[in-house]
């Protein structure tokens, strides 16, 4: 085990997912702050600012929707990973509208929320995300703060939602990202989205990304799963 000095505040009133958590956590080096409660979470964020939450939904008193959004309104940035019960649909997207960064659904794995945890960290390692706001792919470069992909035969512009779809799939650099979750993530289910949506949005990307957009080499899709951004040294 190695210390990294990165605090994560567990904020859920179970005491044995809590002890289970916090095991875990620390045993991957990271500092564990914890609360039973809103309030409780809420005073610990004003003393000692966390680099990244993990909030139940379901807490006594003040739901995990109404800390998720008192942190928002106060400009509070770090990441949020919010635990919804099985197959409560509206709470994801909920939690999702409100500013949480992530979810992930009771029962779940250690692995698996470790490796939501340390995605989410690197997203957040400068702090304002600046770290995926330059992508090289090959001789192509996606300046995404700029919103420009930089190709030998000129430049092109990027939209709003080419960026978010952009930066959402480099967060998971050479993996399989399903169409149900760039919904989730980047729509967040707004009116009328399909996976046909995010299947349009991908060609117009490749036309931007890719000098052969019918054999892409970076913006790859993922039979029966979704997509891939390829990324060399990640």
């Amino acid at each position: 085990m190695s210390e990294n000095n990165q605090k994560i505040l567990i904020v859920e009133d179970e005491p044995s997912l809590i002890f289970t958590l916090r095991d875990t956590l620390e045993n991957e080096g990271f500092i564990v702050l914890t609360a039973e409660d809103g309030n409780q979470a809420l005073e610990i964020v004003e003393e000692s600012v966390p680099d990244l939450m993990i909030l139940d939904v379901m807490l006594p008193g003040m739901s995990g929707f109404d800390v998720c959004k008192s942190l928002r309104d106060k400009k509070h940035t770090f990441p949020i990973i919010i635990l919804t019960a099985r197959d409560q649909e509206i709470d994801k997207v909920t939690g999702l509208n409100i500013g949480a960064d992530d979810y992930i659904t009771k029962p779940f794995g250690v692995k698996e929320l470790l490796a939501r945890i340390q995605a989410r960290l690197r997203r957040s390692d400068d702090g304002n995300g600046a770290k995926n706001d330059v992508i090289d792919l090959g001789d192509t470069r996606l300046d995404l703060n700029a919103s420009v992909v930089k190709r030998p035969d000129g430049d092109f512009e990027l939209t709003t939602r080419e960026v978010e779809v952009l930066r959402y799939l480099a967060e998971f650099p050479n993996e399989p990202v399903t169409r149900k979750s760039l919904l989730e993530h980047v729509w967040r289910y707004e009116h009328s989205t399909s996976t046909r949506t995010v299947d349009v949005h991908v060609s117009k990307l490749r036309s931007k990304i890719e000098m052969y957009p019918d054999d892409p080499k970076y913006l790859v899709t993922m039979h029966g799963v979704g997509y891939m951004l390829k990324i060399k040294n990640s």
